[in-house]
């Protein structure tokens, strides 16, 4: 399934996908979450208006780029969807749904009484997951060209990893562990699929994100022996 110089070939006879049986959400875990474009500068709501001065249920709204070094434009208007808080503002990313990579699952619930009377989204559970992106160019999808793919797969770069996932799609992946994010552990906030990493494919997912962040990887790393065969044989 692999070829000899992706990083999947040196675990092998091992598998690098296996079975989730118990459909469980779980670090190394297959999941589709709408994943938000985080490199694009988000929009915000402004509402300017109601349509009627009895609706509360809907409003006018301005919509424009949400920028940091901008002051915050708060408007109040009775509008029950739209109520905000101090210093909040509404943002609204694209966003689209993508197959992601569990890395690490639900946060421990926090007791109920050390939370009374707070808002619910202080202590809410979440997990952390990275997004993956197809690669084939086809008129749907800009993809990436073979030249930057090969340099992927070739462990390049620690914030991508190239990957066959096991479901329909894309024949070839990007896995961007620069986009590692939130995502809320509410059940309809994700899906998850039928298969999760081996517990060795996930060893060398958790030394590239090592690297990512810290710049580096352990001595005995199987990235760096996978590096010197590359450097070796190609």
């Amino acid at each position: 399934m692999f070829p000899e110089d992706s990083l999947q070939s040196i675990i092998q006879p091992s598998d690098w996908w296996v079975k989730n049986e118990n459909k469980k959400l779980c670090r190394g875990a297959l999941v589709i979450t709408f994943s938000p474009h985080v490199d694009q500068i988000p929009y915000t709501f402004e509402p300017v208006g109601r349509n009627a001065a009895t609706e509360h249920h809907s409003a006018t709204v301005k919509v424009s780029p949400l920028k940091v070094d901008r002051p915050l434009s708060q408007v109040s208007l009775p509008v029950a969807a739209m109520t905000l808080h101090e210093k909040e503002v509404w943002a609204a990313y694209r966003a689209k749904k993508r197959p992601s990579l569990v890395f690490s699952s639900e946060t421990i619930p926090v007791d109920k009484a050390l939370t009374r009377g707070k808002p619910n989204h202080a202590t809410a559970p979440t997990f952390l997951a990275a997004p993956y992106y197809g690669i084939d160019q086809n008129g749907k999808r800009a993809g990436y060209s073979p030249e930057f793919i090969e340099r992927v797969r070739h462990c390049e770069y620690p914030q991508f990893h190239w990957d066959k996932l096991p479901i329909s799609g894309a024949e070839e992946s990007l896995l961007r562990l620069d986009h590692l994010q939130p995502f809320g552990a509410h059940h309809d906030s994700y899906k998850i699929l039928d298969y999760r990493l081996s517990d060795d494919a996930m060893d060398i997912l958790d030394d590239l994100l090592r690297w990512l962040i810290w710049g580096g990887v352990a001595e005995d790393s199987m990235i760096l022996a996978y590096r010197e065969l590359i450097d070796s044989t190609f």
